[in-house]
């Protein structure tokens, strides 16, 4: 039976709006810093996400040991404490590897998994799909695909998802490609309650316009409570109100859309105080013409953050009444 929080019936629900891929937090000696880790969590939790994404893309997965990994997981549950769900990056482009990894997540209390498609490898289609079936017959979590293609370079085609999205246990895609049709040729043909997420930040409002059910994000790593009030323009119909703020963050995907992701995402962190920018080999800090453009990105909205910030705050002061 598939782990939920509200029951079978609400399977994919929580599955929407803006969800934060995190950074993992380096002290020195390149220890990971679990207190702050922990820290980047609770502000999302705040700011309103349903879900959070850790030790995936933006958490430098393919740098963490398996006991860091499952110290980072670990970390994300306790924090958490069921408020929100918790989807553990658990993909390797050796099929044996990501199994282990999904049933550490498994074990270590992750509500989800997130599987990418196998890189380097360049496998066919249908080795793609016996790589996730294999994923998903080794757990009875739900299981979130992710297709990458500018990391992977072999995509997930249509047919190979639709397959896939067929089986119960597949519960969403994470979209990275950048292909902002793809909700209209595969929504009437997927089953109900499968989920389309975009993630690339630059292109997320399009996917979510045509048809898609939001995002999983860098930037919302950045500025959770403006992806946050994002959605909740989105879901009050405000799309003009939406859409103004959507604009004002184009410079801050833009800066942390480079070849140094996530990099680029934990020097925007950093600027915030948020966390050290530290990353680990092979990725090295961003050179100072990125530094500038995030700093620029940052400072342009600077005002907006603080007042959604105080926004923030007030709600939550007065729920709390």
């Amino acid at each position: 039976m598939v782990k939920t929080m509200t029951g079978a019936n609400d399977r994919t629900a929580w599955l929407t709006g803006c969800i934060p891929d995190l950074p993992t937090p380096f002290a020195d000696r390149d220890r990971i810093d679990l207190a702050a880790f922990a820290q980047l969590c609770e502000r999302q939790i705040a700011a309103g996400c349903s879900a959070i994404v850790v030790g995936e893309t933006a958490g430098e997965m393919a740098t963490l040991t398996p006991d860091e990994h499952d110290a980072l997981v670990r970390a994300a549950v306790r924090t958490a404490r069921k408020r929100v769900r918790v989807i553990a990056g658990a993909g390797s482009n050796s099929t044996s590897q990501a199994i282990e990894l999904t049933r550490r997540s498994d074990a270590a209390g992750a509500d989800a998994v997130m599987s990418v498609v196998p890189y380097y490898n360049k496998p066919m289609q249908s080795g793609i799909a016996a790589h996730f079936a294999a994923v998903a017959d080794c757990t009875e979590l739900p299981v979130i695909l992710h297709d990458i293609p500018q990391r992977t370079v072999r995509g997930l085609a249509d047919d190979t998802l639709l397959q896939l999205a067929a089986m119960p246990q597949f519960i969403g895609l994470r979209d990275g490609s950048g292909d902002v049709t793809r909700p209209l040729r595969l929504r009437s043909r997927l089953r109900p309650g499968f989920r389309l997420l975009s993630g690339d930040d630059a292109t997320a409002a399009a996917f979510v316009a045509q048809g898609g059910d939001g995002s999983i994000s860098m930037t919302a790593a950045v500025v959770p409570e403006l992806c946050r009030k994002i959605d909740a323009l989105r879901g009050h119909a405000d799309l003009r109100g939406a859409q103004a703020i959507a604009a004002q963050l184009c410079r801050l995907h833009a800066a942390l859309a480079t070849d140094g992701t996530p990099a680029a995402l934990k020097h925007a962190l950093g600027l915030l105080d948020r966390m050290s920018p530290r990353v680990r080999l092979p990725m090295i800090e961003p050179d100072a013409t990125a530094k500038a453009a995030i700093a620029e990105a940052i400072a342009g909205i600077q005002k907006d953050i603080d007042a959604c910030v105080l926004e923030n705050r007030l709600w939550r002061e007065l729920r709390a009444l």
